[in-house]
C-alpha cells in the first residue's frame, strides 16, 4: 500500500522520518495520546510496521511498512484525512449516500483502518467489514491504535478476494479497495473477474472505489479502467494532472457504479484539496484508455512498483 502524505511521490510524512527505536522499546503506546510519543516498531508479515507519531497533530499517527507510508490517523478526529488519496476516496464517501446517513461497507485492505474509522465518524451506525491479509499488522493496529469501541467495524483477517467471495449478494452501499502487497496491488485483484465479484457484493445503487498507482507510459491505469469498463457502465478517475499527463508515479483513484456518478460534485472537492485534483469521465476517459484491452484472470499482473525515489 505504497502512498505518500499528500501525493504519490511527494512523500512529506516520510522524508527525515525517524525509524524509531529498537523493536519492542517504545516508551508510550500510541493511546497515550501525549506528547512525548515515540514509535512504534514491529515485524509483520509485510515487512517492518512503524508506527511513527506525528509531530503537527498530538493524537496523529502515521504507519509505515518497510519505509513506505501507508496509512495516516488522527484518534482525536477520525475524520481527518491527511493522506491525498485518502481525501479523494473521502469525497466518493461522503457522496455516495445522503449526508450522514449510515451505510453498509466493505474495505478491502486495512492498513490502520483509516478509512473505515473515517465512515464510523461522518456515518454514525454504519455496519462495516473489513479485510486485511496480515494477521500481525492487525493485532499491532488494533492494540496500537484501538477503534472506538461503538464502532460498528468487523475486522476480518483473509485475502481480499477469497473474503469477498463469501459475501451476500447486494449487501454493500460502498466497497472500497486498497490493497498493497509492498507497493503493488496484487494481480488478482485487478480483473474483470474480481471485479464481477465486486459487483455482484454491491447494491444496484452502490459505489466502487479503488486506489491505483501508476507511472509512465500509465499503462497499468489504463488497463485499470478499460477492465472497469468491462462491468461497470459509470466510471470516473480522479488523479493530479502531473500523474494523468503521465509525468510522475502517483495515485489514482478509480470510481465505479451501476448508476450515473456525482461528476460535479467529485470535480469541485477534487479541485478544492490542498493539491488540486482532475476527475475525467465518459467519453473522455474512455478515451484517456487509448483502447487498452480489460485484464482477466488468465493475463493478469500486480501493479508496476513505484521508482525508489517516490519515498525519498
Amino acid at each position: 500500500m505504497a502512498r505518500s502524505r499528500g501525493n504519490q511521490g511527494r512523500s512529506k510524512g516520510a522524508k527525515g522520518t525517524p525509524k524509531g527505536s529498537p523493536q519492542g522499546s517504545a516508551k508510550e503506546s500510541p493511546r497515550s495520546g501525549r506528547a512525548s510519543r515515540e514509535p512504534v516498531v514491529r515485524d509483520v508479515d509485510g515487512g517492518l510496521a512503524e508506527l511513527i507519531p506525528d509531530r503537527d497533530r498530538p493524537s496523529g499517527w502515521t504507519l509505515l511498512l518497510d519505509g513506505a507510508p501507508q496509512s495516516h490517523v488522527d484518534l482525536a478526529d477520525p475524520a481527518h484525512l491527511s493522506f491525498e488519496y485518502q481525501r479523494r476516496i473521502g469525497h466518493v464517501l461522503d457522496l455516495a449516500a445522503d449526508p450522514g446517513r449510515p451505510v453498509q461497507a466493505v474495505h478491502l485492505g486495512g492498513g490502520a483502518f483509516t478509512l473505515a474509522r473515517y465512515v464510523a465518524a461522518t456515518r454514525p451506525r454504519s455496519t462495516q467489514q473489513v479485510v486485511e491479509r496480515d494477521g500481525p499488522l492487525v493485532q499491532l493496529v488494533r492494540g496500537e491504535l484501538p477503534l472506538d469501541a461503538g464502532a460498528r467495524i468487523r475486522v476480518r483477517t483473509a485475502d481480499a478476494r477469497e473474503a469477498l467471495a463469501k459475501l451476500p449478494d447486494d449487501w454493500a452501499d460502498v466497497l472500497v479497495a486498497d490493497v498493497f502487497s509492498g507497493a503493488r496491488t496484487p494481480a488478482h485483484l485487478t480483473t474483470t473477474e474480481f471485479l464481477g465479484e465486486v459487483r455482484r457484493v454491491l447494491r444496484p445503487t452502490g459505489t466502487y472505489v479503488a486506489n491505483a498507482a501508476d507511472g509512465p507510459p500509465l499503462a497499468y491505469l489504463r488497463a485499470q479502467i478499460a477492465t472497469a469498463a468491462a462491468v461497470f457502465p459509470e466510471l470516473a478517475l480522479i488523479a493530479d494532472p502531473a500523474v494523468l499527463r503521465g509525468k510522475r508515479f502517483g495515485n489514482a483513484i478509480l470510481v465505479a457504479s451501476g448508476l450515473p456518478l456525482p461528476v460535479a460534485d467529485l470535480t469541485r472537492r477534487a479541485a478544492g484539496d490542498p493539491h488540486a485534483g482532475r476527475v475525467e469521465h465518459g467519453r473522455a476517459l474512455l478515451d484517456f484508455a487509448g483502447g487498452a484491452a480489460p485484464v482477466t484472470d488468465a493475463a493478469a499482473k500486480a501493479s508496476p512498483a513505484p521508482p525508489p525515489s517516490v519515498f525519498r
